[in-house]
């Protein structure tokens, strides 16, 4: 138009004459103006809706288009919506103005909904609107026209679109990174489980068809799909390729599938791996522990017998697939990776026995929490060492404790051999129930030695199951048979097992309060995440039984069945939190746990936030608050915040819930937020919710060193305070005491991972941290936390799955990530002598200055070199003369020196999760991983395998507990003069030519 308009009053009149071109003219000038005189047009938008309906006007679009832009700038965006859909064509999907972006959103909404709406209720007849559905299509096709492929498939997965998903797939530039992406859009925003495994199909399905798939992230997906016949063709594919490389990469799968700790999953996956047609390779698998000698000698007798046969029928082919199922058999049941990560935490132990002598000495033996308490952290700090140096130093402090103290004392050597496999069972021997020929233990310590073979086994229990279930079925005393379930329920995790199932229930039939309470965690443990009726037979018998424990222990059971579960699970979850029984709903909430395990899931959130601030029952509001954690360990950062309100609620019992939610979620992030959060908790005015806060600030700071967060010296400093304070609270101490074994776990070597690195939950570490969690009203459950262990550590395998040594490089000061230091007896037997060693030191640094001061203003310059030789031999006599002054002079020196910005380390080697970002291999290394990984197990390609390998981790734990403490006693002692600055100088002498 030649002229400004300065008012739609004309064109709007125009809306009102007879003639058509009139009224097009009128509508083409509002559709260009709208923007500014909407709020003119509005009072005349039902004339131009009049238009739109008129089936005869010919420009009806038009007036739909021109009506939707009035409406959106009404904020009548469903209306706007509504005329942009009628406006077909016109609306132009790629305008670029926030009118087109604001209704193509709504549109979006409308259309995932629908679909959302179809799918939940499994009815096609469900029909959308075919011009959304027209506008939808537009929109993913504009995106991967334009190479947005990332913004289509996250359209095209929220509109249940799977075929626009697979087309954005195809078409993209880089196939592996868009199926990446997209596997992580599936986990981190798709909130229903069904449709999750339907988007993870579609990724196998378009895997398979590219030409070089990433098995590695397929047999991921298709254990989160339970396909274990998928994974076992997968594998004998790659073990049969000709390619030594092809092998490796079955091998890193294998361990990776293990790091989930899917026991049945794995095994089922073993089982079906084809065996290789040639006969000799069946014995070169040993199966040492059931066979014996006189089957291993006929084996070799019926070789040689048929020697010649045999020659005729070995395919050299078969021969090699043989030697490597034999390998991947080893690791998908766990013994390879248990075996090398027992040889890395006893060789690498670093455990400090001063800390634990600390302890023992400040508690009064009368003091029967503290005493046990010190014998958790003992094995907390030892667990997976096969260092048991403490206990047998400590016997008589040790035979001190009574009735479940000696339970709990017993199991402890579970923690600390666990993953002893081979020795377990001889381990344990002398504490074992020794039938009716033996007897005369105490059942106590009996029944420890059974829940100790469990925590041993755990998860890997095809060796122990049948012994605990004898060991079960031959005793009635509840003592022990409480020890039982507990051990069967770690030994067959997740097996689901019908006839264990049959002999626990056995057990939960007698209605024993002791025995009961183990028997329904135990079934929880054998039915994790099955979701089976057995559910439904359990809480039939938690309304049927009288007693509180026998209730308690199956409320957790039957949250265990339903893990991972999602909505499926929602019909139990109603049932149990509506229930009037508080102890039912306090088991409803771990189910909202378990079910909703590291999802984040909104609705899951919202209920237990509910929970926490309504119910009547203070165990239910502190479980509820505490479930939070198992919600959203997939997102720390979140944590803090969300629960900020409640750790300062007046109730303790939410205080102490939000501490261990926290800690649950952050474990082993060293979290900042969270540190902050959990500060003040941990000087409350409430003793158990000090307790709480300790345990969980522990859980945060594990493997997070004083270099990389000051406040871990300044925790450490405050856990040894309350220690030794007379008249702290039993509890704190308590949680303090916890909390020192859960910063050194593992000998210093391990954290707590409840994800690994593929992003997929571990079963065995999440299940292990919920039952922990109940240590508020059963301590020996404590134990159950060592099961979230992980070694913090890299180690390299080569194709043999031996150990090579080669080095690599963190590129980070040393200091970030090194180990804390070990405690002096500065406290104790040198306090004496240190103020004077101090005090000499500074004397005679200032004479030396004056001195140096003094010849520097007198000397000349030519004469400068020999007055420095001067000084330098004046030094070391006084060092050699004062063993205390070069204590102190040596950390002085080095601070002159800047710390250098990397480190080479040695496979295998700790490599903390903070550290990993860090992890480089070396350009000229002869050894390069089959995948990108800084952390775990590492399969490496050897560049140069003509050359000699130097092996590292030969060295294995011995059998017997006796030389297991002798030989790890010696290793303690020179570990610890290893991390020392350096040794002590010799005696002062004198020197006669």
């Amino acid at each position: 138009m030649a002229t400004t308009v300065s008012s739609a009053g004309g064109l709007l009149a125009m809306l009102n004459e007879s003639h058509p071109q009139l009224k097009l003219h009128a509508l083409s000038n509002l559709n260009a103006f709208v923007d500014y005189f909407w709020p003119e047009i509005s009072s005349s938008v039902a004339l131009i809706e009049s238009l739109y309906e008129d089936e005869e006007f010919a420009q009806r679009q038009l007036a739909a288009l021109v009506a939707s832009k009035v409406f959106y700038h009404l904020g009548e965006h469903n209306d706007s919506l509504s005329y942009a859909l009628g406006a077909g064509p016109l609306f132009d999907v790629n305008e670029e103005s926030d009118y087109v972006h604001t209704v193509l959103a709504k549109a979006l909404d409308k259309y995932a909904s629908h679909k959302t709406k179809a799918a939940e209720s499994n009815d096609e007849a469900v029909k959308v609107d075919p011009r959304l559905e027209a506008i939808v299509e537009r929109m993913l096709e504009k995106c991967i026209v334009d190479r947005k492929y990332q913004q289509a498939i996250g359209m095209a997965i929220e509109c249940r679109r799977l075929d626009k998903v697979a087309e954005a797939i195809v078409r993209s530039d880089n196939v592996d990174a868009t199926l990446a992406y997209c596997s992580n859009v599936s986990h981190n925003f798709v909130s229903r489980r069904v449709y999750r495994s339907e988007v993870l199909r579609l990724l196998v399905e378009v895997y398979e068809g590219t030409p070089s798939p990433n098995y590695l992230s397929m047999c991921q997906w298709l254990m989160f799909l339970d396909k274990p016949e998928n994974v076992a063709s997968i594998l004998e594919k790659l073990l049969r390729s000709e390619n030594k490389d092809d092998a490796l990469l079955a091998f890193q799968i294998a361990f990776d599938l293990v790091e989930n700790e899917h026991q049945a999953f794995l095994l089922n996956v073993r089982d079906r791996l084809s065996s290789p047609e040639v006969q000799p390779s069946e014995p070169a698998e040993p199966n040492t522990a059931q066979t014996g000698d006189a089957t291993a000698a006929e084996d070799v007798q019926m070789a040689e017998e048929n020697q010649p046969l045999i020659e005729t029928r070995v395919d050299p082919q078969e021969a090699i697939y043989a030697e490597r199922l034999g390998k991947i058999k080893g690791i998908l049941s766990g013994e390879t990776s248990i075996k090398l990560t027992l040889q890395f935490l006893y060789s690498h132990n670093k455990s400090d026995l001063l800390i634990l002598k600390t302890i023992k000495q400040s508690v009064e033996m009368r003091n029967s929490v503290c005493h046990s308490a010190t014998i958790y952290a003992n094995a907390i700090m030892h667990a997976g060492t096969t260092v048991d140096t403490f206990l047998r130093e400590n016997l008589d402090w040790l035979s001190r404790a009574t009735n479940w103290a000696k339970f709990s004392a017993t199991a402890g050597l579970g923690v600390i051999h666990c993953g002893h496999l081979q020795q377990g069972r001889s381990l344990m021997a002398p504490y074992l129930p020794q039938g009716a020929a033996g007897g005369g233990g105490s059942p106590y310590s009996e029944g420890g030695a059974l829940y100790a073979l469990g925590l041993i086994h755990a998860n890997h229990g095809e060796g122990i199951k049948q012994f605990l279930r004898e060991s079960l079925r031959s005793t009635n005393v509840e003592v022990i048979q409480h020890g039982a379930c507990l051990g069967l329920g770690l030994a067959a995790l997740g097996t689901a097992d019908e006839d264990i199932y049959d002999d626990i229930k056995t057990v939960l039939y007698t209605d024993s309060a002791v025995a009961g309470e183990a028997a329904g965690i135990g079934m929880g443990l054998l039915m994790v995440g099955t979701a089976s009726e057995k559910a439904g037979e359990m809480l039939a018998y938690a309304h049927e039984t009288q007693h509180e424990k026998i209730i308690r222990g199956l409320a957790l059971g039957i949250a265990l069945t339903v893990y991972g579960r999602e909505e499926e699970a929602d019909t139990l979850i109603e049932q149990m939190t509506r229930d009037q029984d508080p102890i039912l709903r306090y088991g409803g909430m771990y189910a909202l746990a378990m079910a909703y395990r590291g999802t984040a899931n909104n609705k899951a959130i919202r209920q237990l936030l509910h929970f926490a601030v309504s119910d009547v029952s203070d165990d239910v509001r502190r479980t509820a608050v505490l479930a939070l954690g198992f919600v959203m360990y997939s997102e720390p950062e979140q944590m803090p915040r969300i629960v900020s309100l409640l750790s300062e609620s007046y109730n303790p019992h939410v205080r102490y819930g939000a501490a261990l939610a926290v800690g649950i979620s952050c474990a082993g992030t060293g979290l900042s937020e969270a540190i902050s959060l959990l500060e003040p908790l941990t000087s409350d005015v409430v003793d158990f919710v000090r307790q709480g806060a300790l345990i969980a600030m522990a859980m945060v700071m594990v493997q997070i060193s004083e270099a990389s967060d000051s406040r871990v010296g300044a925790f450490r400093r405050q856990l040894e305070k309350i220690i030794l304070d007379k008249h702290e609270d039993t509890m704190s101490k308590m949680g303090a005491i916890l909390a020192s074994g859960i910063l050194d776990a593992g000998g210093r070597n391990v954290t707590i991972k409840l994800l690994s690195k593929s992003k997929h939950d571990k079963i065995t570490a999440v299940v292990g941290l919920a039952v922990f969690s109940q240590f508020w009203y059963w301590y020996p459950l404590i134990y159950f936390v060592s099961l979230a262990f992980s070694p913090t550590a890299l180690i390299g395998l080569n194709y043999d799955l031996k150990v090579p040594k080669f080095d690599f490089v963190s590129q980070a000061k040393p200091s970030l990530f090194e180990y804390p230091k070990p405690t002096t007896v500065a406290t104790t037997s040198s306090a004496v002598k240190l103020p004077t060693a101090v005090l000499s030191t500074s004397v005679r640094a200032k004479a030396r200055a004056s001195k140096k001061e003094a010849e520097k203003a007198n000397a000349e310059k030519a004469s400068g070199a020999s007055t420095s030789a001067a000084t330098n031999s004046e030094k070391g006599k006084s060092t050699s003369k004062d063993g205390e002054s070069m204590q102190v002079d040596t950390p002085a020196e080095k601070k002159n020196e800047p710390e250098p910005s990397f480190e080479i380390l040695t496979n295998p080697a700790r490599v903390v999760p903070t550290q990993e970002k860090y992890i480089k291999f070396l350009e000229e290394s002869r050894y390069l991983p089959i995948k990108s990984s800084s952390s775990g197990f590492v399969l490496l390609k050897d560049l140069r395998p003509d050359e000699p390998e130097v092996l590292a981790l030969t060295d294995t734990p011995s059998s017997t507990t006796s030389s297991t403490g002798g030989s790890a006693g010696q290793q303690n002692s020179t570990s610890a003069v290893a991390a020392d600055e350096e040794p002590q100088p010799p005696q002062a002498f004198e020197y006669t030519s």
